[in-house]
């Protein structure tokens, strides 16, 4: 009579390649690296000054590979600005659907609009001349800015109606409080005494007394 020889069932397969969704996030992960280190580069050196050739040699790879993950040079600028502008748009779309007063509102927002021009890619918005891009590039970049500008212009007029904000120009009030939240973006230091939202929060009380209604 044979014996029965025991089988030891085999060790389940680990493969040794990426999934679909591992590689996915990986070249997402390397894009946000090359992104964040170029817009970086713009901020200090200003643009003509910049170069790709310096972004690669910052993140230890070569210029061909800046322009897999992204393009070519105005390429990457658009999509740091790009960047900048969704976060200015998204910010003014949570503070106008948010509850209070128009006062309230516009103030919501002004916070985030200082802290986002403090940011890396607020910084490259504020700090890009629309001469270094090209027409059409121009073009989405002048109209993408006016609908900041409208959403501030018809947060002011909220305010005025329901008499949170003093009757004032809205044209010329949006842009007063434009110019006064765009300067940070020029001479905060993020290594400085005070953060983001330290300094957003002392412009924006200056900046909207004007508006403040007196009885």
């Amino acid at each position: 009579m044979s014996k029965s020889v025991a089988i030891t069932p085999a060790l389940p397969l680990t493969s040794p390649f990426r999934s679909k969704s591992e590689r996915e996030q990986d070249r997402a992960d390397k894009r946000e690296a090359v992104l964040l280190a170029a817009v970086r580069m713009f901020n200090a050196r200003g643009y003509h000054a910049a170069s790709l050739d310096d972004v690669a040699a910052s993140l230890g790879i070569s210029k061909p590979t800046i322009y897999h993950y992204l393009g070519n040079k105005e390429q990457v600028l658009v999509e740091c600005v790009n960047r900048g502008l969704s976060m200015l748009r998204e910010a003014a779309d949570a503070a106008m659907s948010a509850p209070g007063s128009g006062h309230d509102r516009l103030r919501a927002f002004l916070l985030r609009y200082a802290c986002v021009n403090m940011d890396d890619f607020g910084r490259c918005v504020i700090r890009t001349n629309e001469e270094v891009l090209s027409m059409d590039s121009a073009i989405r970049f002048r109209a993408r800015k006016r609908e900041i500008d409208a959403a501030v212009r018809e947060m002011i007029t909220e305010g005025i109606a329901d008499g949170s904000i003093a009757p004032v120009d809205v044209r010329f009030a949006s842009f007063a409080l434009a110019g006064a939240l765009n300067w940070p973006a020029r001479w905060h230091d993020p290594a400085g005494p005070l953060s983001p939202q330290q300094v957003a929060e002392k412009l924006v009380d200056i900046a909207l007394g004007g508006l403040i209604p007196h009885n």
